[in-house]
């Protein structure tokens, strides 16, 4: 009687990590502009950290400087190839009116 039950058991713990639903609930669709937006998010993010670290005094002024120029410059070559995408796609909408 022990040995069945621990089959059963094992059968039903193996079921439920490794079984897979006919269907998933995906998120939507995720495109470079979607994935530059949450990009640009997080960089701004990261400058308002660095800044709360550095008015801390986390950081000597040496180094926030320099990683706060990286985050700037990363920043806007993300806003520069947002606003690239973003008139691109207004351009083929204005092309299929």
């Amino acid at each position: 009687m022990t040995i069945l039950i621990c089959i059963l058991m094992t059968a039903s713990v193996l079921f439920y990590i490794f079984y897979v639903p006919a269907r998933l609930p995906l998120g939507g669709e995720k495109t470079r502009l979607n994935y530059l937006h949450e990009r640009k998010e997080a960089v701004y993010e990261n400058l308002r950290d660095l800044n709360f670290e550095y008015k801390a005094g986390k950081f000597p002024e040496g180094d926030y400087l320099a990683m706060k120029a990286s985050l700037e410059e990363e920043a806007a070559l993300i806003l520069a190839e947002i606003a690239r995408r973003e008139q691109a796609s207004g351009a083929i909408r204005m092309e299929r009116k």
